[in-house]
Formats: C-alpha cells, structure tokens, sequence
C-alpha cells in the first residue's frame, strides 16, 4: 500500500486530504513530534518520514499534521487482505500494509498480471486507496518490484531480468541489507548488486557467516523461501511504552507496568496462550537498556501474575531514584493454553475456576464495550501506558495480532469468489 496512513484519512475525507501535502505524525510512543508517513505531495516538497515536524513545517508551513488513527488503519488493512484473499489462501502479511499472495493454483482468474491488475483496481474503487504491486517467481523479486513504481505501480521483475534492472543498484537497495551490512561491503569493495552477485562466496561467508551464501544468491534474483499463509505461534508478546517524563519514583513504575501486563495478558489470553517467562525492559535517558527475566514455576495467563513477577524484577533490579525514560513487559515461553500443565495451589485449587471465570467475563465485556469498560483503580492516569489500551491511538506494524484473527475467520469459511467478494461492503 502507497503512503498507506495518510491514503486512509484521504479515503475517509476526501474533501479535506485529497492531493493535499499531509503528514500522520503525534505517535503516544515518541516524545517529539516525527512523521510517521507523508503524502506524495509532501514528498515532492522535500518531506520525509522521520523528519522531525517541526523541520517539516519549515519547508512547508501549510503541512497537514494528522493525529494516527491505528483502529481505523486496521479497518482498511482488513479490507484490502480481505480482497487479496479472494484469489488465493496462500497470503503472507508482514505488516498492516504489505502482504505476499502465492498464486500458483489461481489460474482460473486469469494470468499473473490479470490478476494483479484486478486487486489493484478493486482496492482502488472498493477502498479508494493507492498500492503497487510487484509480479516475480519469488518473494525477495516481488517485494523489489513493488517499489519499483509508486504510486498505483505494476512491475515484472523476471531472474533473466536481474543484470539489466538491478545490478547497477547499490547493495542497500537489495532488500534485506541494512545500512550497516552495506558499508561492510564497502569495506570489502562490494559497490553495487552486481559486484555482489559475483563476488567470491567464500569472502562473504567468512565476514557475514550463512548470511553471506543469501546476499551473493539474493544479488542474482534467488530466493527460495515460501509464501508462509500458516501464522506460526507467537514466540514472544510484548508492549513498552515511551514517557512523556522520565519515571523517578516506585508507584509511577508500578503503574505503568501495571497497564503494560494488563495488554499483554490480554494479547496472550487471545491467543489462548500461557506463559512461562517474564521479561521487563528498562531505557534509561541517556539511552542505556536493560532487560531482566525471570521463568516461572508454573504457567499463567492472569494480568496479576505477571504484574506482581514485573514488579518483583522492577524491584530486584533497579535502583528506585534513578530516572527511566522507557518501561516494558513482554511474555516468553509461550504454550498452547490445552497443552500446559498447571499446578494448582494446595490452599488455592477452589478458587482457580473462579478467577477464570471472573477473567473471562471482564475479557467479553472489553471485547464488546471496550478496553477502558473494565479497570483497576492502579491502571487509571495520563500517561501512554493507559493509553495503550485505546486501539484508536495505538499502533504498531509489528504488532500483528489483528492479522491472526483475519487469518483465523478466514479458515472458518470458505474462499469467496471474486463476485461473492465485490458484494461484500467494506463496513462488513
């Protein structure tokens, strides 16, 4: 998806952010103002995402600054995934706006670029939103086409065509080398994705391990991995939330991480997941982090385990005048909640059924009326970590739970048509 973020609230009001230079800025997660994503009309002003608002509004003091609306981008991720789906069951999300459809057995809609032409035209007259679209035997060569052209860009991008299209290109442009690989290669005298492609694979290896094998292959258009449709269990959930004031004192901590493992454990029960390891992160002004774990005796699913053994980590191992810019929690060891064995307290036992029950109970009525219909008197204050719990204002690419549950409604029913799919209303 193009400037997925601001082609959202232009599909939504088109009469005040159509063709307009905007800008989605004001994350809950940073504490200056920086673009998340702009408008190809801010681009073409000199805008960047990342850029700090304040150095945008500079070039452009007519910049529209749009307040992130993560529920509503979640809609539309919804909707467009919803349409690809329509033509094969074998999509790969990777993040809100960008998945991967394998569509080998899809013959029956027409050829590969009939295909990609018809969602490129339903998600733009369903949805009203731009997006590009890369053809290619493989992932790594899809996902190098896709950028090829944007906006609303259609390219085929062949192994044959490899040399003439990309050779020339510096190694940072082949996805999946970073920044810092690529002044590696620099170092190495490796310029462009051609001198990759025929550099010696024993030089590579020798300075990037197995990594260096997949860039001299991935530099000559070869990628063998699969379009994974199967969502693997999670390994970790996690939340960390950045303050708007450096915590000082005990009680503020406690607070945070109690809205923290309040989500978490949410998360976990949702994916009818048990816990076996807590981990806490701590950052620290100057931007030092810590992580401290600690594994658990007996698996848990209940936001008061894993706030009391947050605190106890938050106690054992840091010293209570010492500012903190960053707290979080995150959940390792993760079992299916059918194939855990939990212990239940010799004194306690009777009890368990009702906490499951009472937990279960307030999880439907947050479902229904909320995340904010059911709280605590501790989880109550100003600061991001409450505010984690509005799906309006929170968001992250990496947190892909939203995609599970689109993949798991999508196994409860059959693989619509795409005439079965056109009569289906977006609000749906």
């Amino acid at each position: 998806m193009n400037a997925f973020y601001c082609s959202v609230h232009e599909a939504e009001e088109p009469e005040i952010y159509r063709g307009k230079p905007t800008a989605v800025a004001g994350s809950i997660e940073l504490r200056k103002g920086v673009i998340v994503t702009c408008s190809y009309a801010a681009r073409s002003l000199g805008i960047r995402t990342g850029m700090n608002v304040r150095q945008a509004l500079r070039i452009h003091p007519d910049l529209m600054i749009i307040q992130p609306d993560f529920h509503l981008y979640r809609k539309y991720s919804n909707a467009f995934m919803n349409i690809a789906y329509a033509y094969t069951p074998l999509l790969e999300a990777t993040s809100i706006d960008e998945c991967y459809l394998d569509i080998t057995g899809s013959k029956q809609f027409g050829t590969p670029l009939d295909i990609a032409r018809e969602i490129q035209e339903r998600i733009r007259e369903e949805l009203s939103l731009p997006c590009s679209v890369g053809i290619a035997p493989n992932k790594l060569l899809a996902k190098m086409a896709s950028d090829m052209k944007k906006p609303n860009g259609l390219s085929v991008l062949r192994i044959r065509d490899v040399p003439q299209v990309l050779w020339n290109k510096p190694c940072a442009e082949l996805f999946g080398i970073g920044s810092k690989t690529a002044e590696k290669l620099r170092k190495l005298n490796i310029q462009t994705i051609g001198q990759l492609a025929a550099a010696e694979e024993s030089l590579l290896t020798a300075t990037f391990g197995v990594m260096g094998s997949w860039m001299k292959r991935a530099a000559s258009g070869i990628d063998h991995a699969p379009v994974v449709a199967e969502r693997e269990q999670s390994k970790s959930i996690g939340h960390t939330t950045t303050l708007p004031q450096d915590v000082t004192s005990a009680d503020e901590a406690r607070r945070v991480l109690l809205n923290l493992s309040d989500q978490v454990a949410r998360r976990l029960r949702r994916q009818g997941l048990m816990t076996s390891g807590i981990q806490i992160t701590l950052r620290t002004p100057d931007m030092k982090t810590i992580t401290r774990s600690r594994h658990l005796a007996i698996p848990t699913e209940t936001t008061e385990d894993i706030y009391r053994e947050a605190c106890k980590l938050y106690d054992r191992h840091w010293k209570q005048d010492k500012p903190l810019r960053l707290l979080g929690v995150t959940l390792q060891q993760l079992i299916a909640k059918e194939e855990s064995a939990i212990q239940l307290d010799l004194f306690d036992y009777e009890k368990q059924p009702k906490k499951e029950s009472l937990t279960r109970v307030m999880d439907e009525l947050r479902n229904k009326f909320g995340e904010s219909a059911v709280l605590t008197a501790g989880m109550l204050g100003d600061d991001p970590s409450s505010l984690i719990r509005n799906h309006k204002r929170r968001g992250t690419s990496l947190q892909m739970d939203f995609v599970r549950d689109l993949e798991q409604g999508n196994k409860k029913t059959e693989r619509p048509s795409s005439e079965e799919a056109d009569r289906k209303s977006f609000d749906n």
